[in-house]
């Protein structure tokens, strides 16, 4: 056998041993911090999400609020980042962005989107569905003005999503810091907030043998409705 043959032979046993370890990671599902009674009872999701988010702020080593924002184009094909959810409430989950970027623009265009919350070391996840609409100008205002100043200069010097050469954005940071220097940084025209309002809310609870909880919240006539899924 030829040292290429050899190569490809050691490539597909380490592709197989590798696939055995991802498949036999999902075994590891327990169940084990379920939150003490059976899902069927809850009726208020924005309670229950209130309860899973200070339960992840605990127990997550970083970042407990980091929530993956999936959106589409004009023509269906879809884009995912993560993003911070920075404010919830029974009038929906708000998210921060430059609106030129690529989620900005389709939102523009297809307000639909999907958010994901996944916490692994509580073995769950809650997926959001909804429309996504534009915060209040004052609301944008206020929550800018919390962030540090740099991030605030760097709002102003990044063109997110856009093509760069190297050392333009350090270049257009210190420019900015020039601009600023010694007075507010104000919030950019093209940089706000948007609310997901939903229309779907699904929390997902690990459970051993793969037979995990997943309750399905949607809006009724006089409130919010429940039903549950298979696993």
């Amino acid at each position: 056998m030829g040292c290429s043959e050899q190569l490809n032979c050691l490539g597909a046993g380490a592709a197989r041993w590798r696939l055995q370890r991802l498949g036999n990671m999902a075994l590891g599902v327990s169940g084990r911090l379920g939150y003490g009674r059976r899902m069927e009872t809850i009726h208020d999701p924005f309670a229950l999400f209130d309860t899973w988010l200070a339960e992840a702020v605990a127990a997550e080593p970083r970042v407990p609020n980091a929530m993956q924002i999936a959106t589409a184009d004009a023509d269906g094909r879809p884009s995912l980042r993560t993003v911070l959810l920075k404010g919830h409430s029974p009038d929906g989950f708000i998210f921060y962005t430059d609106t030129r970027s690529r989620k900005g623009r389709e939102l523009k265009h297809r307000a639909r989107l999907v958010a994901l919350l996944h916490w692994k070391s509580l073995e769950r996840q809650i997926i959001i569905e909804g429309r996504g609409v534009p915060v209040a100008g004052t609301v944008a205002d206020a929550y800018f003005a919390s962030r540090p100043r740099g991030s605030r200069l760097g709002a102003w010097a990044s063109e997110q999503g856009q093509e760069r050469g190297p050392g333009v954005l350090e270049a257009r940071f210190a420019a900015e810091e020039a601009r600023f220097a010694n007075r507010d940084v104000p919030r950019p025209p093209y940089w706000s907030g948007y609310r997901i309002i939903p229309d779907r809310i699904e929390f997902w609870q690990g459970r051993p043998s793969r037979l995990h909880d997943r309750l399905v919240f949607v809006p009724g006539e006089t409130g919010w409705t429940t039903h549950q899924v298979n696993p």
